[in-house]
């Protein structure tokens, strides 16, 4: 009996030491990383290959208008999106109906919140990124629980976005250290790198409980720090966090839209996060 306890406790210890995620109860669809699994090799977990006719809806949300700069432009008209040879495609275009609609022009996004978050790891998304004057595609991350309150308690992880035409992207976090106390250099919250957005390309982060770190076709372009000795606000990233995938146009830091240059698309070949 003894040699029987001690086989079944072995095989518990085995089953527990190859788990990859746990998952909460009361949200299962959340993937947590299993203690040291950062020391181990990456397990996908997750992904989208955009295969099928249309949007997998167990795992995206099409994003709905909101008053911030990001979806200010924000519609789930099916205009803003298409399926093709297995991409998704985010587009921004001209609004042809403006007396459905007034906003003169209109976007597509998706995000996962409520179907899909996970708690360190990483992300990978290969995509095709178009230019235009206006036009700011982003890959970016929400917390899905709100350890901490409201934006941006709980911080922001932006994977990628991209200006206009410009050969740069940009990779950074937004907290409430480093917007409402200022703190952007303490460590240094962002960073660019150099990429032709009109090729496909795949960004993306590996998150760590200690770090995060920005990534351009899988070479480190950019590392977070958490440190110690500052506000425990600068750490807010020890907590689930979604994915955003959205082709925004206009605003305060990308300037105004050239109407003339649209439609402008953001090709999606797939999305894969491992752990």
């Amino acid at each position: 009996m003894f040699k029987y306890f001690l086989t079944a406790i072995s095989f518990l210890v085995l089953i527990t030491s190859c788990r990859v995620s746990n998952h909460p109860k009361s949200h299962p669809y959340v993937y947590i990383q299993s203690d040291a699994r950062e020391a181990k090799k990456w397990k996908l977990v997750w992904e989208d290959q955009f295969n099928e006719t249309s949007i997998d809806t167990t795992k995206w949300t099409r994003i709905s208008a909101g008053s911030a700069d990001w979806n200010r432009h924000m519609s789930t008209d099916d205009a803003c999106f298409a399926m093709e040879d297995g991409k998704l495609i985010l587009k921004g275009i001209n609004n042809t109906d403006l007396t459905k609609d007034p906003r003169p022009f209109l976007t597509g996004g998706i995000w996962s919140k409520g179907k899909f978050a996970f708690q360190y790891g990483r992300v990978e998304i290969r995509a095709k990124l178009g230019s235009a004057q206006g036009a700011w595609p982003a890959m970016w991350m929400l917390a899905e629980l709100d350890k901490y309150g409201k934006y941006p308690k709980n911080g922001e992880i932006d994977i990628m976005e991209h200006l206009n035409s410009d050969s740069i992207i940009y990779q950074t976090t937004h907290s409430y250290y480093t917007l409402d106390l200022g703190q952007k250099t303490n460590p240094q919250h962002g960073g660019t790198a150099k990429v032709n957005a009109g090729e496909y390309n795949v960004y993306g982060i590996s998150w760590y409980p200690d770090r995060i770190v920005f990534q351009l076709n899988g070479k480190d372009t950019f590392t977070y720090p958490r440190i110690e000795g500052v506000d425990k606000s600068q750490w807010p990233y020890d907590q689930p966090f979604f994915l955003l995938i959205d082709q925004q146009l206009g605003g305060s830091w990308v300037g105004k839209v050239d109407q003339k240059q649209l439609p402008v698309e953001m090709i999606i070949d797939w999305v894969k996060v491992y752990q």
